[in-house]
This record gives structure tokens, C-alpha cells and sequence, in this order.
């Protein structure tokens, strides 16, 4: 693979947007997953304003106020403080790897940056996103800068497209942590 070059400003905004980063504690993988960020960013037409002020999903109404980056957010924190009870309770039997948790749950939608365009101030599904869903995308973007497999896994594993393999533990658990922060909303307003 060839080196990327991903300018220090998109760097910045990702590490501003996912204080989280600062979780993982392996330096390169902490690294490789604010690259993938700051080139999803440095790809996209969104902004991390447009993040923090666009729905976290295109199937919500107007009266859902959850932001892109409140929902990833909420699904990073819950997915850590579930592998956290995991190792607490199951260590010995069904490990978490907590590094790869946390960012498998940091670049899960990363690749909704490129699925994603603005129409009238609205998030909107572009002409990219009609043919790659974001765990296409998003496993793209990861691999261009070197994450490792494992958490790509959770990426490409995390929506509907993971019910066709076996995930790991770590991606259950993404998978899950996004879920339950999804399907309420979505019984409550019907989507």
C-alpha cells in the first residue's frame, strides 16, 4: 500500500472530535485509527460541525435531535464500559481486547463520511453511498492506513452485513452497543 497524505488540520479536527482516542492504548494502533478519521474527514464534504449537528441516522424525522457524533459517541462509551464487565466477569473464558474494541467502536461509521452529502443543509445519501454502505467504505479508508484486521472486522461486521459471518467477541459486542442505541429510537418514531 502506498503512504496517504493526510494533512495535519483533518488530523487535529479527528482527535478533537474522539478524545476517546486517547483510550487505546497500543500508540500505533491509537495512530492508524486517527489517520483513518482524518482521511475520512479530509474525503468528505461533511465538517466536524456538520458531525456534531447532523441526525446520527438518514431514517430519523426532524424531531430526533441525537447527533451523528452523540450516538458514536454513546456506542463507543457503552461498548467500553461492556468490554470492561466482560474481562471483569469472563477474563479467563471470553477475553476482550480492549484496544481493539474501542477503536473497532470509533471507526465503525467512519465510512458514513463518504456515504453521507449535504443537500439543503441536510445529510443525505450521496451517489458514493448508493453503491458502498459504510462498512465498505469504512473498511477502505482503515486499511489505507494500516489497521489491522482485526479491526476492520468490527468495521465491515458492525451493521446487517455481519449477520452473514461469524464475528468476533469485540464485534458482537460493537455490534450490539450500536444497535441498542439505534432500535428504540427507531420503535419509538416507526422508522
Amino acid at each position: 500500500m502506498s503512504h496517504i497524505e493526510i494533512k495535519k488540520e483533518f488530523l487535529e479536527q479527528a482527535r478533537e472530535l474522539w478524545p476517546e482516542l486517547e483510550w487505546i492504548t497500543d500508540v500505533e494502533l491509537r495512530e492508524q485509527t486517527t489517520q483513518t478519521w482524518a482521511l475520512a474527514l479530509q474525503k468528505s464534504v461533511l465538517t466536524p460541525n456538520d458531525l456534531n449537528t447532523i441526525p446520527f441516522t438518514l431514517l430519523c424525522g426532524p424531531d430526533l435531535k441525537v447527533t451523528f457524533m452523540g450516538h458514536k459517541r454513546a456506542v463507543v462509551h457503552i461498548a467500553k464500559d461492556c468490554g470492561d464487565q466482560m474481562n471483569k466477569f469472563f477474563k479467563i473464558d471470553l477475553p476482550v481486547d480492549m484496544d481493539v474494541l474501542i477503536a473497532g467502536a470509533i471507526l465503525a461509521d467512519v465510512g458514513k463520511l463518504l456515504e453521507y452529502e449535504l443537500k439543503d443543509g441536510k445529510a443525505v445519501q450521496g451517489a458514493y453511498g448508493k453503491y458502498l454502505r459504510h462498512p465498505f467504505s469504512g473498511v477502505s479508508l482503515a486499511e489505507m492506513c494500516h489497521v489491522p484486521a482485526s479491526v476492520c472486522h468490527i468495521i465491515a461486521t458492525h451493521a446487517g452485513e455481519g449477520n452473514m459471518v461469524k464475528r468476533s467477541t469485540e464485534a458482537y459486542v460493537v455490534h450490539h452497543a450500536d444497535f441498542m442505541t439505534f432500535e428504540p429510537f427507531r420503535e419509538r418514531l416507526k422508522l
